[in-house]
C-alpha cells in the first residue's frame, strides 16, 4: 500500500474501510437521534465528508492505502477520551495528560493530514479531477476541524489557569465547597463538579 496507495491493497484493507464506513454511518444516526443539531453539526460534517471519501474508494476499489492512512486520524479519538478521563480523575497536570493532549494531536492528526495533502498535490495528475476535488474538500474539512480542536486544547489545557487541588485540612472558602463525602473541591472547576 505504501508503494502504490491507489491500486495496491490487501483484502483486509477493503474490509477495514467498509467497517469504518458502517461505524461513521451508525455514529451519525446516533448523533441525529440523541443530540441537537447545534451540538453535533461539526461531527456530522466530519462524518459526511469521511463517508463520501471512503465510500468512493470502496466503490472504485482504489485508494485503500490513502483510506487506511486517513483512519489513523481516528486514533486521536481514543486519546481525547483518555484526556477526558484524566480530567475527571483529577490527573490534569500530568505527563500522561500532556501526551494525550498534544503528542497524539500532532501524531494522529497533523502527520497523516500533512502526508495525504502532499501526496495529493504531487500525484494529482494520476487522480481524476472529481476525486481531487472530493479529496481536497475532505482534507480541508478535517484539517479545519483538527485546527479547531488544537485551539480548544490549547485554550483549555495551557492558557486556562486551573485551581490547585485543595489540601486536606483546609477550611471551606468562597472558592471551594465540601462534597457529600467531605472532600473539599473548587467551585469553579466544572470537571470536579461532575462528582455530584
Amino acid at each position: 500500500m505504501a508503494a502504490d496507495p491507489i491500486n495496491g491493497h490487501p483484502s483486509w484493507a477493503l474490509v477495514l474501510v467498509a467497517v469504518s464506513v458502517g461505524y461513521f454511518l451508525a455514529d451519525g444516526v446516533d448523533m441525529l437521534l440523541n443530540q441537537t443539531l447545534g451540538q453535533a453539526w461539526e461531527l456530522l460534517c466530519h462524518h459526511s465528508v469521511v463517508v463520501s471519501c471512503l465510500s468512493t474508494a470502496i466503490l472504485s476499489n482504489q485508494y485503500m492505502g490513502l483510506c487506511v492512512v486517513s483512519l489513523l486520524l481516528e486514533l486521536n479519538s481514543v486519546c481525547l477520551h483518555l484526556r477526558k478521563l484524566l480530567l475527571l480523575s483529577h490527573q490534569a497536570p500530568s505527563l500522561a495528560f500532556s501526551m494525550a493532549s498534544w503528542a497524539t494531536l500532532a501524531l494522529f492528526r497533523l502527520v497523516p493530514l500533512g502526508w495525504m495533502s502532499l501526496w495529493l498535490i504531487r500525484q494529482q495528475h494520476q487522480v481524476l479531477p472529481p476525486l481531487v476535488i472530493l479529496s481536497g474538500t475532505g482534507l480541508v474539512t478535517v484539517g479545519a476541524i483538527s485546527i479547531t480542536l488544537g485551539v480548544r486544547i490549547l485554550v483549555n489545557d495551557v492558557l486556562q489557569v486551573r485551581p490547585r487541588p485543595p489540601i486536606l485540612g483546609h477550611k471551606e472558602t468562597r472558592g471551594t465547597r465540601r462534597c457529600r463525602d467531605g472532600e473539599l473541591v473548587a467551585r469553579d472547576n466544572a470537571t470536579l463538579l461532575l462528582k455530584d
